[in-house]
């Protein structure tokens, strides 16, 4: 597809509502990854608190089976969408090096969203992967380590995991998240609580992905890819600390905060 074709695709009415609904679906991911977080937190937590976690909670639910395909859409909707913005999105953007980092973090956002979705419709015919997102991570570091130089690989990986959640926080504290958001669109007496939740959200969520980095960091350390782990290993991480049980409700409000925020920002989103 050409440069013109991708921009024309991209402010196409149609195409901008399918990826608004994406990203409604995609917060309710990360409500979902909180709540089974604030289950752990009180001692009733089985499921994964990950993505594939929220999406098997989704399917035991007693309307599921409609509820994981609207997700499946909404997911590979929002992902095809980020991929646009990632090949031709964020021109408001004046700053170039800005506007490459930004794209390329939607071109990450497109990955996660099309793996989701592919991932619930697994799910909703009865063909879900086995193993956790954990698993699927410790078997990722585990064939790094067993490349020449894996350690380093792995320590890379954790670098570029922490640069993420450092970058997340700093955008939480200093509101640039705005930037990407046309307030205008939203209800007036909507739009600080939107800024509000997304402060509060990021901040959470630069919380977690620090975590999953140093636990990716400590496997390079110990050559032991078991130490490795994704969110749920992360939440679980922080239950496991000094006033943990605590710690873990506040870092799971945050995530919920997060959840609810691309929920109500997905209408003034800029495309």
């Amino acid at each position: 597809m050409s440069v013109t074709k991708a921009r024309q695709v991209r402010h196409n009415k149609a195409v901008q509502v399918l990826g608004r609904v994406g990203m409604g679906c995609y917060g309710l991911v990360y409500l979902l990854i909180g709540y089974l977080a604030v289950r752990i937190a009180v001692g009733g937590g089985g499921q994964e608190a990950d993505g594939r976690g929220a999406i098997t909670e989704v399917g035991s639910t007693p309307v599921g089976g409609v509820l994981l395909w609207v997700l499946a859409v909404g997911l590979v909707a929002y992902g095809l969408w980020q991929a646009l913005l990632a090949a031709v999105g964020y021109t408001w953007i004046d700053e170039q090096k800005k506007r490459t980092v930004k794209r390329m973090t939607s071109g990450v956002r497109c990955v996660v969203g099309i793996s989701l979705g592919v991932y619930a419709a697994k799910v909703a015919v009865g063909a879900g992967e086995q193993g956790s997102g954990d698993q699927k991570q410790q078997e990722f570091t585990a064939w790094l380590l067993g490349l020449p130089a894996g350690p380093f690989l792995v320590i890379v990986v954790a670098v570029i995991v922490f640069g993420v959640a450092v970058g997340s926080v700093v955008k939480g504290i200093r509101r640039t998240f705005v930037q990407d958001l046309d307030l205008a669109k939203l209800p007036s007496g909507t739009r600080r609580w939107v800024e509000r939740l997304g402060r509060i959200g990021y901040v959470a969520r630069g919380v977690v992905f620090g975590v999953v980095a140093v636990l990716v960091g400590y496997a390079a350390l110990t050559h032991d890819p078991s130490r490795s782990g994704g969110l749920d290993a992360a939440l679980r991480t922080l239950a496991a600390q000094p006033f943990g049980t605590v710690l873990l409700i506040v870092v799971a409000v945050g995530v919920v905060a997060f959840g609810v925020y691309c929920v109500g920002a997905a209408r003034a989103q800029r495309a």
